[in-house]
């Protein structure tokens, strides 16, 4: 089969690969219908998540066709249409139980490695590096779904490829940075990044209740996006010195909850700290360039929430540790527990509250994977989301 391949730093190819087999009786084989690049796909690309190995296959958000279910699996049948959350999750682990999916005790099989730099390991990822699991990914004409009786969700018909897929990831993870601001009526919510996490961050916080929700970003058609979707108000970094104008904005309080929508690949329009933590990260002193989680600090009302959505890999210098204890804030964290809010918002979607495919910008073919990644990458054409078809 085809798969989209990492073959080393900012370089991806469409190979040849041995088609995927049932290994476990809860496995089940996905035939792709439509994959997606994300923008924490990027962080593998640029080569900032480590262990990657040539010829990794990428891509953590697919949907498609049930082809084959191992003896186990009994929800499943072949012909059947489903979306896959992107944590690998067993379903019975004590924080699977919990509904913790996304650091499920027993879905990466390289534990030791993730143990050695985190002190315990989360979910084994699909095409997200060795680190967690070494799993295949979606990016490809077929896909092994470990632990399928408790991952992927049937589609109904009437949704769509575009509006399915956006469940895999991105809707769901913004969707639980806005859940963990615990939004109050007549709440400012602040977001950091107008990506797709970071706009369906803004959507969702729209959806639970917020009064205002303020979008902060510097490419002038994402900002354009939240603010003819989503009637969010906007804040151009290189224009606007953020901390004054959120200040500005709130009265001096600073809004009620930040979410970080952006991570380790933050761009900011202060020359010197930008070069601060390029030269750290370059030398790989400090892994992260952590402009909007200092920001996001310095910026919240004191007693708010920081939430963080915003993929971090290792380690981040100059954190606002003062600030962060001295004004009584909250921060909560994690990669998204996709299982427990796929078929919530698949309702939602379905009651006409929210089209999700408002974000994507870019469709092609499998093939030019390698001509996406670019695009995204650089953010020509207006790029917000790319959708691969196979």
């Amino acid at each position: 089969m085809k798969a989209t391949a990492w073959m080393g730093t900012d370089t991806v190819k469409v190979i040849d690969v041995p088609d995927p087999k049932i290994m476990n009786a809860r496995d089940a084989i996905v035939r792709i219908c439509t994959t997606a690049i994300c923008g924490s796909d990027l962080h593998l690309y640029h080569g900032y998540i480590p262990a990657m190995r040539k010829g990794d296959i990428l891509g953590h958000e697919f949907m498609g066709e049930v082809v084959e279910v191992g003896p186990q699996v009994r929800n499943l049948k072949p012909g059947d249409r489903v979306v896959v959350p992107f944590p690998i999750s067993c379903g019975h682990c004590s924080s699977c139980q919990r509904g913790l999916y996304s650091v499920c005790e027993n879905s990466n099989p390289n534990a030791g490695i993730a143990e050695k730099i985190m002190g315990h390991s989360p979910a084994g990822i699909f095409g997200y590096s060795h680190l967690l699991g070494g799993y295949a990914g979606g990016q490809a004409e077929y896909a092994r779904v470990p632990f399928a009786d408790v991952g992927p969700v049937k589609v109904p018909d009437e949704v769509r490829d575009d509006q399915a897929v956006m469940l895999a990831d991105v809707f769901p993870t913004g969707y639980m940075g806005a859940e963990m601001c615990d939004i109050k009526p007549g709440q400012v919510i602040a977001v950091w990044g107008a990506g797709p996490v970071g706009l369906f961050a803004a959507a969702s916080a729209r959806l639970l209740g917020a009064e205002r929700v303020i979008v902060i970003d510097r490419f002038p058609y994402r900002l354009r996006l939240a603010e003819e979707h989503l009637g969010a108000e906007t804040i151009n970094y290189e224009q606007a010195d953020v901390l004054d104008t959120l200040n500005e904005m709130t009265a001096g309080r600073g809004p009620d909850a930040c979410i970080d929508a952006v991570g380790l690949e933050g761009h900011h329009g202060n020359a010197a700290m930008y070069a601060y933590d390029r030269a750290k990260q370059a030398t790989r002193v400090e892994t992260e360039r952590p402009f909007a989680l200092r920001q996001a600090i310095l910026a919240c009302r004191s007693g708010g929430v920081i939430s963080v959505v915003g993929a971090y890999g290792g380690f981040v210098d100059k954190f606002p540790m003062g600030a962060f204890m001295n004004r009584s804030l909250i921060m909560r964290t994690g990669q998204c527990h996709v299982q427990r809010y796929t078929r919530p918002l698949l309702e939602r979607i379905q009651r006409g509250e929210i089209d999700p495919s408002f974000v994507v910008s870019h469709r092609m073919p499998l093939r030019d994977a390698p001509k996406g990644y670019k695009i995204f990458q650089k953010k020509q054409d207006d790029c917000t989301k790319v959708l691969l078809t196979v």
